[in-house]
């Protein structure tokens, strides 16, 4: 038995006299980086040259800290690995995987967007639309006739469009006023729904995508396929995938 203890001891100083070079050799790497950085206040060139610009060139340490920050591509490749080191293949193989599981991610995103894209052409079109509405006079006029039916004012005072702007201004203001006030109070309701936990629509929305991909894929990691799902570009390469779920 004293022989083992012996044995195993030596085998964890030789373990230790080992970490500790690695140790070193790391700080003497940094030493040396700085020292050099520090003669001239800037990067050298060949600290340049080995700058990692792609995201597929970064180690497993940096796509952790980019992917918890919420980057989608480390994500995406932070997945692209997991999935090599599950599935046992090359990288390759592994984004041909990885491309298939972003497919079944992406898949009816076209109905998730309907109510975002409502949204979007709404506030567009009422935003443009409020301009002749208040200053043209020919529109306001006909818009007067139609839904108002207010006094209209002498020829001399709508002269101008600011003119026209005065006299539409009694109808236009109560209805801007409220949108803009119930826009407001809508966003402080969701503030308060983030302080209490509730999660909006938008929310549920990647929660559900996320949770999707851990239920088609259990062989991999679920806080991976978790995140990735919740940071799925709704909108990528200018095209919506019009597939349902």
């Amino acid at each position: 038995m004293s022989l083992f203890l012996r044995a195993s001891r030596g085998l964890i100083a030789s373990r230790n006299a080992v970490l500790a070079n690695q140790a070193l050799g790391m700080r003497s790497a940094s030493s040396v980086f700085n020292q050099q950085r520090s003669l001239s206040g800037k990067p050298t060139l060949a600290q340049a040259k080995s700058l990692n610009v792609k995201v597929a060139s970064m180690e497993n340490e940096q796509l952790v800290q980019l992917a918890y920050l919420g980057m989608n591509e480390a994500e995406e490749e932070l997945l692209v690995r997991h999935i090599m080191s599950v599935d046992e293949i090359e990288y390759d193989q592994a984004r041909e995987k990885f491309n298939e599981i972003e497919a079944y991610a992406r898949k009816g995103l076209y109905l998730v967007t309907l109510p975002y894209k409502a949204g979007i052409v709404a506030a567009v079109s009422t935003g443009i639309l409020s301009i002749p509405l208040v200053f043209s006079y020919d529109i306001a006029h006909t818009f007067n006739e139609l839904y108002v039916t207010t006094d209209v004012p002498e020829a001399e005072d709508v002269e101008t469009f600011l003119e026209v702007g005065s006299w539409t201004w009694g109808w236009m203001e109560p209805v801007l006023g409220t949108a803009s006030f119930t826009l407001i109070a809508m966003q402080f309701a969701r503030a308060q729904m983030l302080n209490l936990g509730i999660k909006p629509f938008t929310s549920f929305v990647k929660h559900r995508n996320g949770m999707k991909l851990v239920k088609r894929y259990p062989q991999y990691d679920p806080v991976i396929l978790l995140e990735y799902g919740k940071d799925v570009d709704y909108y990528k390469d200018g095209h919506y995938n019009s597939k349902t779920v």
